[in-house]
């Protein structure tokens, strides 16, 4: 089985930074992209950040200048640098990997169980 498995949330005043990780674990064969999105309450879950094998990055407008996506592809884990924190950015950000696991024939999207930020006014 494949785990997915965000840390680094938590409450902080606005203009404040965060950094989420995300590690992976389990028997897993190769990784494409990973990503990171969030949902607030009442909203739609949305697509923050992703990093491609290849390096190449995609940014929601709103988080533009202000966010981060890095990859530690020793480690299998990906990282959101979280600065200038608005209080719109409150939601539970969601860590997700399409990956190829051992023994299999396609590559799937996996998803972690999700971290809390919050960003007080």
């Amino acid at each position: 089985q494949v785990q997915l498995v965000e840390s680094g949330g938590g409450l902080v005043q606005a203009g404040g930074s965060l950094r989420l990780s995300c590690a992976t674990s389990g028997s897993i064969f190769s990784i494409n992209s990973m990503g990171w999105f969030r949902q607030a309450p009442g909203k739609q879950r949305e697509l923050v950040a992703s990093l491609t094998s290849g390096g190449g990055t995609n940014y929601a407008d709103s988080v533009k200048g202000r966010f981060t996506i890095s990859r530690d592809n020793a480690k299998n884990t990906v990282y959101l640098q979280l600065n200038s924190l608005k209080p719109e950015d409150t939601a539970v950000y969601y860590c997700t990997a399409r990956l190829l696991i051992r023994g299999g024939n396609r590559y799937d999207n996996y998803w972690g169980q999700g971290t809390q930020v919050t960003v007080s006014s």
